[in-house]
C-alpha cells in the first residue's frame, strides 16, 4: 500500500492522543520536555517538523546532534565552545585583567550581544542558595580564586585587576555577589558590579541590549 504525504488538513486529525502515530506522539512529548513549552506549543512544533522536507528535518535533527557531541565548556572561563579554550578567552583583542563573573553560559551570550564589554569572563554555573541546597563547593568559585590568584590559570596568563559581579540582582545573586566579596577583601583587585540599570528581580538574558549597556558602563564598586 502506497503512503501519501500528510496535508495541513490530514495533520489536524491527529491532534486526538488516540488518533495519534506513536513516532508523531513520541515527538510532542518530547517537545514538551522543553522550557516553556505546554501541549499546544508542542504540537504545532511537531506538526511544523513533519511538514517540513527531510532536508530541512535533518538539519534540525544534524544541529542538535552537532551540540551534543561538540560543544563543551571552556577550561577556563566556563562558557560555551566547541574548542578546550573559548574564542574570547583566547583572543589577543580581549582586556584578560578585566573578568565579569556571570551565573550561567546564557548571561555571558546576554552581555556579548550588545558588543561594550572588552574584557573576559568566569561562569560560575549558577548561584548560591542555601535553601535549594547550593553551596559555595556546587559553583566553580574555587577556579574563580585560582585565576585571580595566579595568572597562569587566567586567559592569556594575564594577572587580574578588576572583578566585575555580573550577577542577577535578586536574592540569591545579592548572596552570591556578598559572599564573594568577602573572598576577595584580601586579594589585590578592585572589586565591581553592574550598575542597577538591571531592574532588581529580573533576569539577565531577559534585558535589553541598552540597559545591558548602561549596567556595564556603569558598574560601581562593591
Amino acid at each position: 500500500m502506497n503512503q501519501r504525504n500528510p496535508k495541513s488538513s490530514d495533520l489536524s486529525s491527529t491532534t486526538s492522543v488516540a488518533g495519534q502515530p506513536a513516532p508523531v506522539a513520541h515527538l510532542i512529548q518530547e517537545f514538551t520536555r522543553l522550557p516553556g513549552i505546554g501541549r499546544r506549543s508542542a504540537e504545532r512544533m511537531a506538526f511544523h517538523v513533519l511538514k517540513a522536507s527531510p532536508e530541512d528535518a535533518m538539519r534540525l535533527s544534524r544541529a542538535i546532534a552537532d551540540v551534543k557531541q561538540h560543544v563543551g565548556n571552556c577550561t577556563i572561563c566556563n562558557g560555551l565552545t566547541d574548542l578546550e579554550i573559548c574564542r574570547i578567552c583566547s583572543s589577543p583583542d580581549r582586556d584578560a585583567s578585566i573578568l565579569l563573573v556571570v551565573e550561567q553560559p546564557k548571561d555571558l551570550i546576554g552581555l556579548e550581544q550588545v558588543g561594550t564589554f572588552r574584557g573576559v569572563y568566569h561562569v560560575l554555573m549558577g548561584r548560591l542558595d542555601p535553601l535549594g541546597g547550593v553551596e559555595p563547593e556546587d559553583l566553580a568559585i574555587q577556579t574563580l580564586l585560582d585565576r585571580i590568584d595566579d595568572p597562569r590559570r587566567n586567559s592569556r596568563e594575564v594577572a587580574v585587576r578588576e572583578v566585575i559581579f555580573g550577577l542577577n540582582p535578586n536574592l540569591e545573586g545579592d548572596t552570591t555577589a556578598l559572599f564573594l566579596a568577602d573572598q576577595l577583601t584580601s586579594r589585590s583587585v578592585e572589586v565591581t558590579r553592574l550598575a542597577r540599570g538591571l531592574p532588581a528581580g529580573s533576569q539577565i538574558e531577559y534585558a535589553s541590549r541598552a540597559v545591558l549597556s548602561d549596567a556595564i558602563e556603569g558598574r560601581q564598586k562593591m
